[in-house]
């Protein structure tokens, strides 16, 4: 059975753990900066300094420092996989590149795109020739029609709704529960139904 590393130890490292061992990785360790925590979940900690050259899925949140570790540890030379959960469905037409996870009951459909380092979470819905940047966050339930892109570093909030041929900019937020019905620049939170930029 092949081992990855978890790098981040905490609730959202719990899941990428979860979907490392359906996928039949075995957890090697939780990787984490903190040098108070030398186990979690049941399995020990380790600080990056200790790593072998073994695959790791980075197991953060944050898009900015999802991005910063992922920049490091490919400059270092790890394998980042893209981890796919069974349950969710994905089209065989779809592209989800390295570093990327997909959670339990999401759906991308066809040829949609899936950037690197992007996190689609629990029950999201990915619809056909949707592009997401990379470092993408789309929150659980949040649904894109077709048509809709993403920019970088963009997080997309719990139950997002946002209508067909959108384009949303790099590093924008959308509010829980907010509808998108017309397009985002980039930078803007935008909250609502419909949503209105606050920021």
């Amino acid at each position: 059975m092949k081992q990855i590393y978890i790098y981040g130890a905490s609730g959202h490292g719990k899941v990428i753990a979860d979907i490392a061992m359906a996928m039949n990785y075995e957890v090697a360790a939780f990787v984490d900066d903190d040098e108070g925590k030398n186990e979690f979940g049941g399995l020990p900690c380790i600080r990056a300094d200790k790593m072998q050259k073994l695959p790791v899925a980075v197991a953060i949140g944050s898009n900015k420092a999802r991005k910063t570790v992922y920049e490091k540890l490919k400059k270092e030379g790890f394998e980042m996989p893209a981890l796919i959960y069974p349950s969710a469905v994905v089209s065989p037409s779809a592209k989800i590149n390295e570093a990327t996870v997909v959670m339990p009951n999401a759906v991308i459909n066809a040829d949609a795109a899936i950037g690197t380092g992007c996190i689609i979470n629990t029950a999201a819905v990915v619809e056909h020739d949707c592009t997401i940047s990379d470092f993408v966050h789309i929150s659980p339930s949040a649904a894109l029609a077709g048509g809709v892109s993403i920019g970088k570093m963009s997080h997309i909030g719990i139950g997002a709704s946002i209508i067909q041929l959108i384009k949303i900019g790099k590093e924008c937020i959308i509010g829980a529960g907010a509808a998108v019905v017309s397009d985002i620049p980039d930078g803007v939170t935008a909250v609502g139904v419909p949503a209105k930029f606050v920021k």
